[in-house]
């Protein structure tokens, strides 16, 4: 697992506001002028924007510090913005997709995997690619840009260098800056593992391009020490598995093949109507799209007809400022004001190792005291967008009730299962003994699902549910609201039939209740119809703060499982990870690194029918989720009159759990879950974690367990035997 780089700002939930939401802002892409817009909204919201975020990944990479990064001096982290905790700061939801395609006239942005999302204004800040159409580049080589598959692509390649399965032959197309500084920085890292590179810059000038004669003349002595050559008047005809092949010379060996050919645009933004120049978004001085009053372009995917610049991220953040003024300005229906980009700038050009060179005005010294001051003006950017400031904490009232204090000292409320009442406070206020007031209703305390006689024969069951909404996007809230509730009929063994929604929505206008509602009703119509179940209706509300539930109903010839069918000897079998709650915690704090967020929400999303259906013979059987697996445990044994005794390194965790746990943070319901589920042994607040979404807990024969095991391993899913049951009262004990 990667080291998340934890800022030390708390981000407080936000306010509850009585403004409605009337506009959707939607940010396409995730590049350095819209990570600053973001962070600036976060600090100065505008109240009644509602915020959305399109971006390919949880993270992006800064460009300034890419070449460090390629020669070995930072770490990943080091050089990626976590857009997962800039999006929750700015109260932007986040959508994982590519945007594909822009509807002008119905104000559509076209996500890839998802139904168009709507706005009223927005931005494009999607950067360039160093794709290049060349016969045999998509397939042998690798653009310069985007910036992260690149430099995933050069991990690779330097681990199978180091292991010997490819030999450090590297061919750059393109003499520019870029090309030589990406050049000198994989020279430095295959040299400083212990390689001999073998780097070749191919450029179809007859020079270094981009910089004046002091830097290019400096520049050439430092590939040269560097032991790289550079062929200029070449042209490329095609690339191979091994070599560049050029026009009326000799093959260039290339076990990897670098476009940094200049800049060129993505190509779905050909294919819009936009105005363009060349393929980039064509904008006026106020950086809307020229013709468009409510689409704006940023950064190297914009043509600035009145200030004509080169592609350099040095632009897009000085742009910054004037975009989230200019956001505002129109969301809010004031005036915009011009973007005047300076005419000249300071370039810091790493030299491979620990030494730069700067050149403005025709001067080019190089030193190491260079790298330094460039590695500062990086470090103190990316500490901009990582140590997010810390909202203010309300104060109470002077006059207050009494036990005021002591409730507003908690952790912020959770959302999804993290913010059920605790298990013990419901049993005191609930009688759960079956009251038989029909002979078609069977009761059983505890169960996750109530158990109807058919009057045809066979059983129906049915169960309710709800989450808070922990975090923005509604098309995934809905996901992991519907796998959630469905977790209770496959825990029965029952299939799926039929959904009532539930669905309370933050103030907002008609507009955008009919686009929210029509995510809602969309993605749960999906995700119900692939379990073989049909939405059949529900309630729809306003309140504070968004809210998605669902009362289902499933069927089975049989009687379904109950937790009080365990037999002594049974495994305990679970189908999911367990750490949700502390990973949502964190989240919500501003402390856990992006890719633990979406890897979590992306296992939280799917659908557990290949599970049930392979559980469906177990002798008792629920679904772990607010009240944690140790409680969750302890009800199948109360229920069968076993004792349970579980290995802990056999539980299956979420990646960072582990550690976010281990550091002290915590779900606001997990002091509630270890006071109502004791047990003996090894001490782990994650076996009490409440879990949204969460596994199958089954017990069953352990022959049949190891074959149910092997067969969903085999399918690509999670299955996982934690334990055993035995006779006995005793309580849970962990080993």
């Amino acid at each position: 697992m990667r080291h998340a780089r934890y800022s030390t700002a708390i981000l407080l939930p936000r306010m509850l506001n009585d403004v409605p939401l009337t506009r959707d802002l939607v940010f396409v892409g995730g590049g350095h002028a819209h990570a600053l817009v973001l962070r600036r909204w976060g600090m100065k919201p505008l109240a009644g924007a509602r915020l959305t975020l399109i971006n390919p990944g949880p993270t992006a990479p800064y460009t300034g510090m890419l070449p460090g990064h390629i020669a070995g001096h930072y770490s990943r982290d080091t050089l990626e913005i976590d857009l997962v905790r800039l999006a929750r700061f700015a109260g932007a939801r986040l959508i994982l997709s590519h945007a594909t395609a822009i509807d002008r006239t119905q104000k559509l942005i076209h996500v890839e995997g998802r139904r168009p999302v709507a706005y009223d204004v927005a931005s494009i800040d999607v950067g360039i690619t160093a794709r290049m159409d060349i016969e045999g580049f998509d397939a042998h080589a690798v653009g310069a840009k985007p910036l992260d598959v690149y430099a995933a692509r050069w991990r690779d390649f330097l681990t199978q260098v180091q292991t010997g399965q490819k030999q450090p032959h590297i061919a750059v197309i393109g003499g520019g800056v870029a090309g030589c500084e990406l050049a000198m920085a994989m020279a430095h890292a295959v040299q400083t593992n212990g390689a001999a590179p073998q780097i070749t810059v191919i450029e179809a000038g007859p020079k270094i391009s981009g910089m004046g004669p002091a830097a290019r003349a400096k520049l050439m002595r430092a590939m040269k020490e560097l032991g790289i050559t550079c062929q200029f008047n070449a042209t490329v005809q095609r690339i191979e598995a091994d070599a560049v092949i050029l026009k009326g010379a000799d093959p260039v060996a290339a076990a990897l093949c670098v476009g940094a050919a200049g800049a060129f645009p993505h190509r779905w933004i050909g294919q819009t109507d936009l105005p363009q120049e060349t393929g980039f978004v064509v904008v006026d001085p106020d950086l809307r799209v020229r013709g468009d009053a409510d689409l704006f372009a940023v950064g190297d995917c914009a043509h600035m007809p009145f200030a004509p610049r080169p592609k350099a991220g040095v632009f897009a953040v000085r742009a910054a400022p004037v975009l989230y003024h200019n956001l505002r300005a129109v969301v809010s229906g004031r005036p915009t004001k011009p973007f005047h980009p300076q005419k000249s700038y300071l370039k810091l050009i790493s030299l491979g190792g620990k030494s730069a060179m700067a050149e403005k005005w025709g001067f080019a010294p190089a030193a190491p005291l260079l790298w330094q001051w460039k590695d500062r003006i990086d470090r103190a950017f990316m500490a901009k967008l990582d140590k997010l400031p810390a909202m203010a904490v309300p104060k109470l009232p002077v006059v207050r009730a009494k036990g005021a204090e002591e409730d507003s000292n908690n952790i912020p409320l959770c959302g999804g299962c993290g913010a059920k009442v605790g298990g013990g406070v419901l049993r005191s206020a609930l009688d759960l003994r079956p009251v038989h007031v029909r002979d078609d209703v069977i009761t059983a305390p505890g169960d996750d699902a109530a158990i109807l006689r058919q009057a045809g024969g066979g059983f129906q069951v049915i169960s309710t549910d709800h989450l808070r909404a922990f975090i923005d996007d509604p098309v995934q809230m809905t996901r992991i609201a519907a796998v959630h509730a469905l977790g209770d009929i496959w825990a029965m063994g029952a299939a799926p039939q039929t959904a009532l929604s539930s669905i309370i929505l933050p103030r907002m206008s008609p507009a955008l209740q009919q686009r929210t509602l029509r995510e809602i009703s969309e993605t749960a119509a999906e995700v119900f119809g692939q379990a073989g179940a049909a939405v059949v209706g529900g309630h729809t509300t306003m309140g504070a703060e968004m809210t998605i539930g669902f009362t289902v109903t499933g069927l089975r010839a049989a009687m379904p499982l109950t937790v009080s069918g365990a037999q002594d000897g049974d495994a305990l079998l679970l189908t999911r990870p367990i750490g949700s709650g502390v990973i949502l915690a964190a989240h919500m704090a501003g402390k856990v690194a992006a890719d633990v967020v979406t890897e979590a929400l992306s296992i939280m999303q799917q659908p557990q029918s290949i599970a049930a259906q392979a559980l469906s013979q177990a002798h008792a059987m629920t679904d772990v989720t607010g009240f944690g697996l140790v409680g969750h445990v302890q009800a199948i044994c109360t229920a069968s009159g076993l004792q349970a005794q579980i290995r802990r390194d056999a539980v299956p965790v979420y990646a960072g759990a582990r550690a976010l746990s281990d550091s002290g943070i915590a779900s606001s319901l997990l002091e509630a879950n270890l006071a109502d589920a004791p047990y003996t042994g090894l001490a782990d607040p994650l076996l009490h974690d409440p879990q949204t979404a969460g596994g199958l807990l089954a017990a069953l024969p352990r022959d049949a367990a190891l074959h149910v095991q092997e067969r969903l391993q085999a399918q690509g899913l999670c299955a996982a035997i934690i334990g055993e049951l035995t006779k006995g009262s005793d309580p849970v004990r962990v080993i």
